[in-house]
């Protein structure tokens, strides 16, 4: 109910008086829908009325805070640069421990998503934290889709968490969070410009996920051409629409460090592994023959504050940032896509957007089915003609080489017949030739008696 003398129907399973929008309404004891006539309103905000005394719901932020302690959090946080430029040694710096680092070759065919996860614990606070490097990305010589597997690694992550609100039964609570909550973009430190490269990658990733650029190994530029390239990298990406994340400011708590730190983006850092000693002093920093780069120096990189914004004031925001705006922008799409929407006078249902899918499928699969039945009886069809051709031309050559056999047969009897009557003629030459000679032998041995 809206006014004063409006009815609502509720259904409950008690009998009792309940505040709901600052109403106070009589319900049924029964399991059915019940008319409730609105007895008083409060006023749309409600007013303020005094304790007499200490209640204890003051003690909601200590449960809050309680809660989340023994349930501990998750930080998911994407490295994105090319191979060798700092991003292992950074996330090492970054949370002060020694992560497992794999060295990788530049002779990567495609980009590659790797994951490590760990399981941190500073104080009674515990962090599940996961950090995903993209592999190869930036070596190879054709860079046209270097971007995609960064986007494609985001949106299955989106999936997944998509597909675990639409289950029946659903554990949000202990389900695994592997949402990107910040991306870490490495910029290479060439003193002038961004690329291309990472211009593209950005523009692709800044709808998906909280981008956080870097000006990754800044000590080797200059001081002047630090400063001209960070002014340069901001220009770019905002004439190229490219949507970086910002440190809020509606708290009042951190608005003016974080509006600084907004106008001091991006981060020139320098990361290291060794420990160097300075003075008395051992630091973690980078040797070399003119001097020792501290990296926790204000005065020589942006690493301190690299780390107090995304750790220790802001990383509570990167996963809100993510949970409600990326994430919100994916569901709603994909939502959409199945065609439920909660716009316009007459909202689409669940159950009637349901409904309609499968209709819609179980028409696109009897159409698929008509399709293969009509492509089956065609191929028998195509198979029955060539079977019938293939017989006919087979008849055919079986009748030539029947008639090439029987011409081939005659022509081999009329000379076996020719080799025969020579033979004979042979052989009779042959009787006379002797009975000759045997007539000449008796008339020889005849005139040698009669002498």
């Amino acid at each position: 109910a809206n006014g004063p003398h409006q009815e609502a129907v509720v259904s409950t399973q008690s009998t009792g008086y309940y505040i709901t929008n600052n109403l106070r309404m009589v319900v049924r004891s029964d399991n059915r829908s019940a008319h409730v006539k609105v007895l008083r309103t409060l006023g749309q905000d409600g007013r303020t009325l005094p304790l007499q005394g200490h209640v204890g719901f003051d003690s909601l932020p200590d449960q809050l805070v309680n809660k989340c302690v023994n349930l501990g959090f998750d930080m998911n946080i994407l490295c994105v640069g090319e191979t060798g430029i700092g991003k292992s040694t950074l996330m090492d710096c970054l949370f002060k421990a020694n992560f497992d680092d794999t060295v990788h070759s530049h002779k990567s065919p495609g980009v590659e998503i790797s994951e490590h996860i760990y399981n941190l614990k500073e104080g009674n606070v515990k962090l599940r934290l996961a950090i995903v490097d993209s592999v190869g990305y930036g070596d190879q010589i054709n860079k046209e889709n270097s971007f995609k597997p960064l986007v494609d690694y985001i949106d299955e992550q989106f999936e997944n968490y998509l597909q675990e609100e639409l289950k029946i039964k659903r554990d949000l609570v202990t389900f695994h969070d592997s949402r990107i909550h910040v991306c870490l973009y490495f910029l290479v430190p060439t003193g002038h410009s961004i690329r291309s490269l990472d211009l593209v990658t950005m523009k692709a990733l800044d709808k998906k996920c909280n981008i956080i650029p870097i000006i990754a190994k800044s000590d080797t530029v200059s001081k002047s051409e630090l400063d001209t390239f960070k002014a340069n990298i901001m220009e770019e990406l905002r004439a190229n629409d490219v949507e970086i994340y910002t440190f809020p400011t509606d708290d009042e708590t951190v608005a003016e460090v974080n509006k600084d730190m907004n106008d001091m983006m991006p981060f020139a850092v320098v990361g290291s592994r060794e420990d160097v000693k300075v003075g008395e002093t051992v630091v973690r920093g980078r040797e070399y023959p003119w001097g020792v780069v501290e990296i926790e120096n204000e005065l020589h990189c942006d690493f301190v504050k690299l780390r107090e914004m995304l750790i220790r004031t802001n990383m509570e925001d990167l996963r809100e940032v993510t949970h409600r705006k990326h994430y919100e922008l994916y569901r709603r799409g994909k939502l959409k896509q199945m065609g439920i929407t909660d716009d316009g006078a007459h909202p689409v249902s669940l159950q009637e957007t349901y409904e309609q899918k499968r209709a819609e499928h179980l028409d696109e699969l009897q159409r698929i089915e008509n399709e293969m039945r009509q492509n089956f009886v065609n191929k028998v069809r195509e198979k029955d003609l060539e079977l019938k051709r293939n017989e006919k031309e087979l008849a055919a050559k079986y009748e030539g080489l029947r008639k090439e056999n029987n011409e081939e047969k005659k022509r081999l009897d009329e000379e076996r017949k020719k080799l025969e009557d020579d033979l004979a003629a042979i052989k009779k030459k042959r009787e006379d030739l002797e009975r000759a000679n045997a007539e000449h032998a008796n008339g020889q041995n005849t005139k040698s008696k009669k002498k």
